[in-house]
């Protein structure tokens, strides 16, 4: 047999669902059975085309409190599971008197033809009639002023300062390393990074990188000491 399949979108929400519920399993509505409601709602929910998210979120928030109400009653006290039947039932039939008012609403409008009117051309005025204070006026000009400043190309001013600034090749800082190292074979790690210049010590980081790739160089555990290896090793 083939599964009947649902899609919430044929319901106008929730409660209209749980109505078609109640009406086709024939409960009390004024005394809701919240287990088998809970049982009814949630095998449509698992037929349901659930894929669409904006329609699907609401049907699970329901679902939500319904197992809550459900939890509820389970409780020795259980009078908050009582006033949340009751308002559930309050939803319920305000729905329904709405529902059978809108569908009697439409069974009459049925009966009425609808005469529209063309679109009539309405002419354009590009004339503006606004009035500002002169200050207002001359506030938006330095204002589009400023902003048409803004996207014009900076000054070479501006790239003085980077231009300026010499810049080290990482070749000569291996051709550094490796004279510093050929006499004594080590020498002190830190002792390479002592210029404050940014770009040669940036450039000299880069050519240690490089000559240990290399295994020219290694740098011992604690990182103090630098040796040097004439050949590769293998």
């Amino acid at each position: 047999m083939e599964k009947m399949q649902f899609k919430l979108d044929a319901f106008e929400g929730p409660l209209d669902l749980l109505l078609y519920l109640i009406a086709k399993h024939k409960l009390n509505i004024y005394d809701i059975e919240i287990s088998e409601l809970l049982r009814q709602y949630m095998a449509v929910m698992d037929q349901a085309d659930t894929t669409d998210l904006d329609t699907a979120s609401e049907f699970f928030e329901m679902a939500s409190r319904l197992i809550y109400i459900k939890s509820a009653a389970l409780l020795p006290r259980h009078e908050e599971a009582d006033e949340l039947k009751k308002e559930l039932t309050g939803q319920l039939l305000e729905y329904e008197a709405c529902r059978r008012a809108a569908g009697k609403l439409a069974e009459k409008g049925r009966n009425f033809k609808v005469f529209v009117r063309e679109p009539m051309p309405v002419p354009l005025d590009n004339t503006y009639r606004r009035l500002h204070p002169p200050e207002k006026v001359l506030d938006a000009y330095l204002s589009a002023v400023g902003k048409a400043k803004r996207r014009l190309p900076p000054p070479a001013s501006a790239f003085s300062g980077i231009v300026s600034r010499r810049v080290v090749s990482v070749t000569s800082r291996i051709m550094y390393v490796l004279r510093r190292l050929h006499k004594e074979h080590q020498s002190d790690y830190l002792g390479f990074f002592e210029t404050p210049d940014r770009s040669e010590l940036v450039a000299t980081f880069l050519a240690m990188l490089e000559l240990i790739k290399a295994k020219r160089i290694t740098v011992s555990d604690d990182n103090q000491t630098v040796y040097y290896h004439s050949k590769q090793k293998s």
